[in-house]
């Protein structure tokens, strides 16, 4: 006989929610004025940071830090909670007391107060390490509320921004928060990275600076910051310049001029695989040497790798050989139109020796391309000579030297026998 089973009932039940289980409101009002109350219980005063450390270091095991980072870095920065735009906000304490403090970034005094600034965000992140994303997104923001800031807060922010920077707490691509049209157009982003660049510059060196910059890929970005108007290499090299900062030039030209190189290699490479004629591709490399002030030496060897690398070589060596001979043969025309100082051919030689020491296949074909270079006037009897004795660099060197021998002492009989001749 089957029992009959008790339907379930919708009535009488009650599901008791567990305290923990409750989520506790977002409250950042409150959490600012834990802080703010803090401050005057415990005597905080902005002239003695060291006392502002200890109560935020004892503070950090009662409040919760890691849910309110953000209204923590805003009082510690602006002295009150950000509103968008830039603004602070001005409220009251529920205790009537002031919903702002002059414990502050943009309140210090001098450039030590500053730095006392900076050393109290190490501190702090130092004892609490999740901190440190939330900084970094605290200056960001920050960052992008720029046009609101004061001028005077601006300058503030930007030395202890450098500072930080120094010591590696935040990383300079924060700075990409800068690249917004309405504060890169009234040139607010430039003028505030050429005070980090400035600042930072007193306490780390240029090789540094630079290093850092690329890692975050900054470097390649220095352009964007200028209003389109001014945005120009030469005028970001005057700014630089005006502002001490030298030494980045150098390094920012030097990047300048590898991005320059790459442009033309890849252009030529083009050029070449779609048969333009030879007149139109000196025409194009020549306009974009001047351009941006590429020497002669530096054109020939980028022109002569891009030969190499743009053809498919033949995988037995004495193939590749005949193969590479008749293609110079014919691009003879463009390595002769750059190779047109003693320096250039010198270059010229080096980067042959090079990819000849680099490349198995043509390790035994250097004095062929050099002879054939020869004689379709690209490199020059005293240039081969100078190679010869000084002048070659240590790859490959016993190798290519035993080649050359014998036609360096040719060059050298023929000479003697002119010298006879003419006599």
């Amino acid at each position: 006989m089957s029992q009959k089973v008790e339907k379930p009932s919708l009535s009488g039940q009650r599901i008791k929610t567990r305290k923990r289980d409750e989520k506790e409101k977002y409250d950042t009002i409150g959490f600012r004025d834990a802080i703010l109350t803090g401050f005057e219980n415990n005597k905080c005063v902005a002239s003695d940071l060291d006392g502002v450390h200890k109560y935020l270091d004892s503070a950090g095991n009662k409040l919760d830090y890691r849910r309110y980072a953000e209204v923590l870095f805003d009082l510690i920065i602006a002295g009150g909670i950000l509103a968008p735009g830039g603004s602070v906000l001005k409220d009251a304490r529920s205790d009537g007391q002031p919903g702002t403090t002059e414990i502050c970034v943009f309140c210090a005094k001098d450039d030590p107060h500053l730095k006392g600034f900076a050393n109290l965000f190490v501190k702090l992140i130092r004892r609490y390490k999740y901190l440190e994303r939330s900084l970094e997104d605290s200056f960001g923001k920050v960052l992008m509320f720029l046009r609101g800031i004061e001028p005077e807060q601006r300058q503030k922010l930007a030395t202890v921004s450098a500072l930080l920077f120094s010591v590696g707490l935040i990383p300079p691509s924060v700075l990409t928060k800068l690249l917004q049209d309405h504060i890169v157009k009234d040139g607010l982003a430039f003028a505030f990275l050429m005070d980090c660049l400035k600042r930072w510059a007193e306490e780390k060196d240029a090789a540094t600076i630079w290093s850092t910059l690329r890692r975050c890929q900054l470097e390649q970005k220095l352009l964007d910051f200028m209003p389109i108007a001014k945005r120009n290499e030469a005028n970001l090299t005057l700014a630089l310049s005006e502002n001490g900062l030298q030494a980045l030039v150098d390094f920012h030209k030097a990047h300048a001029c590898q991005s320059v190189k790459r442009e033309i290699q890849t252009t030529v490479s083009y050029m070449i695989e779609e048969n333009v004629s030879r007149d139109k591709i000196i025409e194009e490399i020549t306009q974009k040497s001047q351009t941006y002030g590429l020497t002669d030496a530096d054109v020939v060897v980028l022109l002569w790798n891009t030969l190499m690398n743009v053809k498919e070589w033949n995988k037995k060596e004495e193939l590749a050989a005949e193969q590479s001979l008749k293609y110079l043969r014919q691009e003879a025309v463009l390595l002769s139109e750059f190779a047109n100082s003693a320096k250039a051919e010198m270059a010229l030689m080096r980067a042959i020796q090079e990819y000849c020491y680099d490349n198995i296949n043509f390790l035994k074909v250097f004095q062929r391309i050099v002879i054939l270079l020869y004689k379709q006037d690209v490199l020059s009897e005293d240039t081969i000579n100078k190679w010869y004795n000084d002048g070659h660099t240590q790859k490959g060197k016993g190798v290519f030297l035993d080649q050359m021998k014998s036609f360096v002492e040719w060059l050298k009989t023929a000479e003697e026998e002119s010298e006879e001749d003419e006599d």
